[in-house]
């Protein structure tokens, strides 16, 4: 095996649990070239990584079908001895088929699986099967005894040097921000959980530049009689992916939403608290890291789960399943790590 590819444009959340297959497929064949298929934006992710030689960028902004065809040429040009397509969407299964990669394998639900020379059958909804467990399915067609391995991401010696001045004193971050609304603990709760907090360090909001303005809104909503007020420090939008997974390795603790910053924190085994408003851990997609704690509603809500993915609104407009989540949940986990 010489040459291997895997396709990956979801978004980047997903595109961190596919480096697990990454860690596999090294292991499996250490003398390997493994290329990577992503999104235009996620192609940071992989700087430095030592497993992968390539990476090859689908812009999906501009000129998006132009894009594609560029992508179809390169992957063609590389001849791959196997093809791995982790996506189920038409697009990159076209690139799958038409690659010339000697094994083309993907899911079956990808419409364009039967020009595959091998599919395999997605386990959605299988509960608590996690997404890197489903992914790895797609490796067992190369040998049934291969190892599942992790999502990792390899921060640089520059990474953590940007984010050293932010790590004087012991510090937790908060990841405020998701691109569902439903995946998202409300503002308000954030801005109770730091008036409430009780931790003599740094706290660091933390996101793309996209959340800066979030990140505002829970700084300037924060007690002035709050304990931490004037240690709650906005730094979204200031790192770039590996700097602030660099800065979430040596948190104290990293509160974060059902989403990407919950994966980052996997991929350097970071410690972790995952609040989980409409969704569920058994949908696949819980932390990875050696400390992991889960937050969710202890009441009981029909309506939870409302979907595999989050919404852009409450179904129902109440939001109970986030808004019945205790502040003494959350402290827990931060008390026990402080103790240990």
């Amino acid at each position: 095996m010489q040459k291997i590819g895997v396709i990956q444009t979801a978004f980047i959340g997903d595109v961190v649990l596919s480096t697990a297959l990454l860690a596999s497929l090294h292991n499996k064949y250490p003398t390997a070239q493994i290329d990577m298929v992503v999104r235009k934006g996620n192609e940071a992710l992989f700087t430095n990584h030592p497993f992968v030689n390539k990476v090859i960028v689908w812009d999906k902004q501009q000129k998006k079908y132009v894009n594609w065809i560029k992508v179809l040429q390169q992957l063609r040009a590389q001849q791959y001895d196997v093809l791995i397509n982790v996506q189920r969407y038409a697009a990159t299964g076209l690139w799958t088929a038409l690659s010339k990669a000697k094994i083309k394998i993907g899911f079956n639900k990808n419409p364009f699986s039967f020009l595959f020379t091998h599919k395999v059958k997605h386990e959605e909804m299988q509960p608590g099967l996690h997404e890197i467990q489903k992914n790895h399915a797609l490796l067992k067609v190369l040998d049934e005894d291969i190892q599942l391995g992790k999502p990792t991401l390899y921060p640089s010696p520059s990474d953590f040097e940007k984010v050293k001045p932010l790590q004087l004193v012991p510090y937790i971050c908060i990841a405020p921000a998701s691109v569902w609304f439903t995946k998202q603990f409300p503002l308000a709760q954030w801005v109770q959980f730091l008036n409430g907090l009780d931790f003599e360090g740094n706290v660091y909001i933390i996101g793309g530049p996209n959340d800066k303005s979030i990140g505002d809104q829970i700084l300037n909503a924060v007690a002035s009689d709050a304990k931490i007020k004037n240690r709650v420090i906005n730094v979204a939008g200031q790192f770039h992916f590996l700097s602030s997974a660099a800065l979430q390795k040596n948190a104290v603790l990293n509160f974060v939403n059902d989403s990407a910053p919950m994966h980052f924190a996997s991929a350097v085994n970071a410690p972790v608290v995952a609040i989980y408003c409409s969704t569920i851990p058994n949908f696949g997609y819980g932390p990875l890291s050696s400390q992991s704690f889960i937050v969710q509603t202890e009441n009981e809500l029909p309506c939870k789960p409302c979907g595999i993915h989050g919404k852009k609104a409450c179904p129902l407009g109440h939001f109970n399943c986030a808004m019945t989540i205790q502040m003494q949940q959350l402290y827990a986990p931060l008390l026990q790590m402080q103790q240990h």
